[in-house]
């Protein structure tokens, strides 16, 4: 699963965003751990979608990454 590979810089670089705004650094093993966790999360998300249904990875990928857009638009809204 190359897209959740490639996800793994994305969310890095989000988590130094979050560092950066609450001026807070965190240990290399806590981005470890989080990181760790937010993969093993989207990889069972995608895996339950493949198994479930008649579809590739990769668009199991898709449907979970549709379903989380149109729930954040659902909860906040849509700007502007």
């Amino acid at each position: 699963m190359r897209a959740i590979a490639n996800a793994g810089g994305v969310t890095v670089s989000y988590f130094e965003w979050l560092q950066d705004i609450n001026r807070r650094k965190w240990s290399l093993e806590r981005v470890r751990e989080e990181l760790e966790s937010e993969m093993l999360s989207a990889w069972a998300d995608v895996r339950r979608e493949f198994e479930s249904r008649d579809v590739t990875w990769r668009d199991a990928a898709y449907i979970v990454a549709l379903a989380r857009v149109a729930e954040a638009k659902s909860t906040r809204g849509l700007w502007p």
